[in-house]
């Protein structure tokens, strides 16, 4: 299947510049989310892990997916102020300006193995936040999964160059 079909681009979105591309179109349509599911859960089974952690808000859906297919213990990296027991948190800069994520306290234990799901890698900035909140907690990295690849810019490279593993199932430009 090719998923690039299923995927909306918006233009000048979330601000002038920026091309935004839009899985809503991806997961309203069933085989689609389906098979991209499938397509996560297969690379999944090639990386050990201890439990699936997921960026807000768009890695939600992929993740809680794969967490139930697998029987592992799901995580949520959410935005500053929206869990309520106590976090850890870390700051960074997006393409089009700056966020925090944070995560519970408790949600890791020492070496636990942590696969990472998002929908898209951009610049990296949000995915580094999430590898530092995993380490934070004690655990390790096990990889991180994205749908979307945005191959020109250097989010992608730059988990390399830190030694992340990473993989996705499509690539897109991200101008």
């Amino acid at each position: 299947m090719d998923l690039k079909k299923h995927i909306r681009s918006i233009p000048d979105y979330p601000k002038k510049g920026i091309l935004f591309r839009d899985i809503t179109t991806l997961i309203k349509n069933a085989e689609a989310f389906k098979y991209t599911n499938n397509k996560i859960i297969e690379i999944s089974k090639n990386i050990e892990f201890d439990k699936v952690a997921a960026i807000e808000s768009r890695g939600f859906v992929f993740a809680s997916v794969i967490s139930y297919q697998l029987s592992k213990p799901f995580i949520l990296l959410r935005k500053k102020n929206k869990l309520p027991a106590e976090t850890h948190s870390v700051d960074f800069e997006l393409e089009y300006g700056k966020a925090t994520i944070e995560i519970h306290k408790d949600s890791i234990s020492k070496n636990e193995r942590i696969l990472v799901i998002d929908d898209l890698i951009a610049t990296g900035g949000t995915a580094e936040a999430a590898a530092k909140l995993v380490e934070i907690s004690g655990g390790k990295v096990a990889g991180f999964i994205f749908v979307i690849n945005l191959f020109d810019l250097p989010g992608n490279d730059l988990l390399k160059k830190k030694g992340y593993k990473t993989y996705s199932l499509i690539d897109f430009p991200g101008h």
